[in-house]
């Protein structure tokens, strides 16, 4: 009674304590009054995925053909990319290395950039295991010696005394330089100090255990080249194999792209490195690879919004992306960024954000394509309902803007799901998460399953169009 008595009195929009804190009760309106918001039906998108999904099982004729068929029902469920024209022209350097796969001298390269969304290699391992059995290609690509999340081809363990040194959420103040590499983010054995007559070797290992979860091909790399820089001295290292010694040499000091490839004689199962040095270089990731087809890279950047990109150094960034033969990055963020978002003008400002960061990788990648997905739905509770964020559609529009200004590829992945509200189906049948934010792996294969095929029979259709 005490309860109810104070429900009837409590303020139905509650009270706030600061600009970003606020008191809610349960009011009597808000308990028996109010209109239940209703879910979302989205039991065609779903049907459709499962549809595409047992295409991709088949070859690739089918798969084509196929996929034509279950366009117009993609179109009307909008799960194709969308691009500013009718020409499309957004893809056609990735389309058009990934036709003349076979003139490559060497892999062609897919950089998945995303927030918490993809980490673990979601989403990105479908697109992996599909381009590479079409178009070959072993490995997982590049992966950091202290990734944030664990992946689904590759358990990584290392020696207590590394530090992870990032740029993606916020530069490292320990950091002086702007070296951060591709993957925004580098690691080290050993902090920053000077080194003296009496500084000591400090020794490190990773290990890296490759598991059958990503498939054969992912597993079935051959190769591993090792990114580093800014080491003071040399540094010794030794790889080894399932026990045994591949190699044992040493690193060079300074420079800020500095590459050692170690070829494997052994199928993958167990690597292991040592390091020994004064002093440790800026480990910018290990590639984990084979000669030609597809690098499919999986970047889970947690915490970024990705505003990054300009804040590291340009000339080493255009060497990673030149090197490892970039021809499609993927930019997949916003989701952090929404929470802080009150208005349409924030919004508008995040789309502001975004071009100096579009207009940096083009600068600095131009023969790569760019894909941006937008934010999936994201829930926030009003009272004693979970409903859409106020913002979230402001700022997909505010990110499509500035795809389409910059001539990108564009993925809506808020409508893939279903729009508004789309979220509370999802978690009620188990492809979304608790929280009301990410994806269920379930979640994120269904997503990936639609992307996957949008792509592919855009490809498909650019290919016939060129005959």
């Amino acid at each position: 009674m005490m309860l109810g008595a104070i429900s009837m009195v409590f303020p139905e929009k509650g009270f706030y304590i600061t600009e970003s804190y606020s008191i809610h009760y349960p009011t009597v309106h808000s308990l028996f009054g109010a209109k239940k918001e209703v879910k979302k039906d989205i039991s065609a998108i779903i049907a459709l995925a499962d549809a595409e999904e047992k295409v991709t099982e088949s070859n690739s004729e089918v798969e084509e053909i196929t996929a034509i068929e279950l366009k117009d029902t993609a179109v009307k469920l909008n799960t194709s990319i969308q691009y500013k024209n009718a020409t499309k022209s957004a893809l056609a350097n990735f389309f058009n290395s990934l036709s003349n796969i076979n003139k490559e001298e060497k892999s062609i390269r897919i950089l998945h950039y995303g927030d918490s969304q993809i980490e673990g290699d979601r989403i990105s391992d479908y697109l992996r295991l599909k381009l590479q059995n079409l178009y070959g290609g072993e490995g997982p690509g590049l992966v950091s010696f202290m990734p944030v999340a664990p992946s689904v081809v590759n358990k990584m363990s290392w020696s207590t005394n590394w530090d992870r040194y990032c740029v993606f959420a916020g530069k490292d103040k320990r950091v002086k330089h702007t070296n951060f590499g591709a993957l925004a983010h580098f690691t080290r054995f050993n902090n920053y100090a000077p080194l003296s007559d009496t500084t000591q070797y400090k020794s490190a290992w990773v290990k890296i255990v490759t598991s059958k979860n990503g498939g054969a091909k992912a597993g079935a790399y051959k190769k591993i080249k090792l990114f580093y820089g800014g080491a003071q001295t040399k540094t010794h290292v030794e790889l080894y194999e399932n026990g045994s010694l591949n190699n044992s040499d040493s690193l060079v000091s300074g420079g800020n792209f500095n590459i050692k490839e170690f070829n494997l004689n052994q199928p993958a199962l167990l690597h292991e490195f040592k390091f020994k040095g004064k002093d440790s270089p800026d480990f910018y990731g290990i590639s984990l690879e084979s000669g030609k087809g597809v690098m499919v890279d999986n970047f889970g950047l947690r915490g970024s919004s990705g505003t990054f990109f300009n804040q590291i150094n340009f000339t080493q960034l255009k060497n990673f992306y030149d090197y490892l033969n970039t021809k499609l990055i993927i930019l997949q963020f916003g989701g952090n960024a929404l929470p802080y978002i009150k208005t349409k003008e924030q919004a508008d400002n995040f789309g502001l954000y975004l071009k100096v960061q579009i207009a940096t990788i083009k600068k600095l990648a131009p023969q790569a394509s760019i894909l941006v997905i937008g934010p999936a739905d994201m829930s926030v509770k009003e009272v004693a309902d979970y409903v859409t964020h106020p913002q979230l559609e402001n700022l997909r529009d505010a990110i499509k803007k500035t795809a389409f200004e910059y001539d990108c590829a564009f993925f809506d992945m808020y409508n893939c799901m279903g729009g508004y509200n789309s979220m509370l189906t999802w978690v009620e049948q188990g492809i979304g998460a608790k929280d009301y934010i990410h994806f269920s792996s379930g979640g994120a294969r269904k997503i990936a399953v639609l992307l996957y095929a949008s792509l592919i029979n855009d490809y498909n259709a650019f290919v016939k169009n060129k005959k």
